[in-house]
């Protein structure tokens, strides 16, 4: 599904920018949308690109903390700025969207370290939230 994937990779790079910048991510999105509409070169934000990037919005705290906890001898600080933001997207969606199949959400991740990071990034995303995935049923009832 080429629109999800295109929508997986701007929720990714909005992910990105708040955090290079130190920005709010809603306010990253809010920006781009903004764009897209002022400037007709710039493609539009889709509905799930929006989905993605609110959904994370909501639960970055929870997040980075299983992030943390599951990084084995990486604290988030210390991760490369993509990884971090790759695994930020991918453990909300793996988490908390019922709509998008475990591997399928794999996947798409482990593309995006293989498009944007280093040659050792996509194993590290895949056995981190691969560990996430295993541990999905008690980290939804953790939060219920």
């Amino acid at each position: 599904m080429a629109a999800r994937n295109t929508a997986r990779k701007r929720a990714f790079q909005i992910l990105f920018e708040g955090d290079q910048r130190g920005a709010d991510v809603l306010t990253v999105l809010a920006d781009w949308v903004r764009h897209a509409g002022s400037d007709t070169r710039q493609p539009p934000v889709s509905e799930y690109t929006m989905d993605l990037v609110e959904g994370y919005a909501v639960r970055a705290a929870r997040i980075d903390e299983l992030i943390a906890q599951y990084a084995v001898g990486w604290t988030l600080d210390r991760m490369p700025v993509v990884d971090r933001n790759i695994l930020r997207l991918g453990a909300y969606e793996l988490i908390w969207v019922d709509t998008t199949p475990d591997a399928v959400v794999l996947d798409e991740m482990v593309q995006l370290a293989k498009e944007f990071s280093t040659a050792d990034s996509p194993a590290f995303v895949n056995g981190l939230l691969g560990r996430l995935k295993e541990l999905k049923p008690s980290l939804r009832r953790e939060d219920a």
